[in-house]
């Protein structure tokens, strides 16, 4: 058997535990760190921040130094949002990074920042890879489906959901839930905030060999008919409880690629186009494919409610790439790049 992959992992909140988890069951990898966002975390063993049943042994730090000395193939880094002194930092000292934060081909950061991963990349002869379940997966599958099409004329990713049980209100308020939708700049904070969706809607653009001339964006906001208690935030009656938005990339005057969301928060609301509980993955051509991807519990699921589901639906992607990542040739990769990725049969 091949030596396994010393690995670190890079924070520990709602999906970052979800990959620590996986990390500590594989037998092709090794987990030599953990770091700690939070000082809270600080000195904890990885299985408490995991759930997992015995010891490892490796406790959380904030010490990057030391995370950096155990000479890790690459790390797992799910914070909420890249930091680029950290990307640059773990990618010079030859740690593969394989993100969920917010990056797919790293296209909505300055060109400064960019030049900075690449740099990086190439002194540490590293790579730097970033997927998720949406962007990432979603997008992955449209771009096989659009395999099957004589003519593609569009492809369009939706994730049609409730987010009610993703417990960020900072996130959300950003997304403009709870916001007056006549606030000013409303939709341009959303654009920005799901601004990654447009990065995912340029690689497949890039897979079925096309460059876009521009990308846009448009939103439609729905408001509550009541008031919605979420425990994490309130949603009063007449403000935004549903975003209906779309990154559509053009070639001239087609619209060949669309990623969005058609998201609500809470029960008092009637979003443009009803909810499908999932990816709505369409491809509009010769012929026309269509697909929705469910996360649904397993039998022996025992955690309340599925939030915790997609949480994993989030972090796998990221985690079960890592093999294929180290293995990638230095730089920027993409979902487009790597061999197909799958996951581990318990055997």
């Amino acid at each position: 058997m091949a030596t396994p992959l010393r690995v670190i992992q890079w924070t520990t909140g709602n999906i970052g535990r979800r990959s620590l988890h996986a990390i500590i069951g594989r037998d092709d990898m090794e987990l030599v760190g953990v770091y700690a966002h939070g000082p809270e975390k600080v000195g904890v063993d990885a299985a408490e921040l995991a759930g997992w049943p015995e010891p490892t042994g490796i406790k959380a730090t904030n010490d990057i130094d030391e995370l950096l000395a155990q000479k890790p193939d690459a790390c797992c880094y799910n914070p909420l949002w890249p930091n680029i002194d950290e990307l640059v930092r773990l990618l010079e000292a030859g740690v593969n990074v394989c993100s969920s934060a917010a990056w797919i081909t790293g296209g909505k950061q300055t060109p400064q920042d960019l030049e900075r991963i690449r740099k990086a990349c190439e002194k540490g002869n590293s790579t730097i890879f970033g997927s998720g379940a949406h962007p990432g997966i979603s997008n992955m599958v449209g771009m096989v489906l659009s395999g099957c099409c004589e003519r593609v004329d569009e492809i369009r990713i939706t994730e049609s959901v409730d987010c009610s049980t993703y417990e960020s209100a900072g996130t959300q308020k950003a997304m403009g839930f709870s916001q007056d939708p006549d606030t000013p700049g409303l939709a341009e904070s959303v654009r920005r905030e799901s601004e990654v969706f447009a990065e995912s809607a340029a690689m497949m653009a890039d897979a079925m060999g096309v460059t876009l001339d521009r990308i846009t964006f448009d939103v439609e906001f729905s408001v509550a008919t009541d008031d919605s208690d979420l425990g994490f935030m309130q949603i009063p009656k007449g403000t935004v409880a549903g975003v209906y938005g779309y990154h559509r990339g053009w070639v001239g005057d087609r619209n060949v690629v669309s990623v969005g969301f058609n998201w609500i928060m809470g029960s008092h609301v009637t979003p443009p186009k009803p909810l499908e509980h999932g990816h709505v993955i369409q491809v509009f051509g010769l012929p026309n494919m269509r697909t929705v991807l469910h996360c649904l519990p397993p039998k022996d699921w025992t955690e309340p409610g599925f939030m915790g589901l997609g949480m994993i639906y989030t972090a796998m992607p990221v985690t079960n790439a890592v093999p294929a990542v180290v293995a990638a040739p230095p730089g920027i990769v993409t979902l487009k790049d790597l061999p197909v990725i799958t996951g581990r049969p318990a055997l």
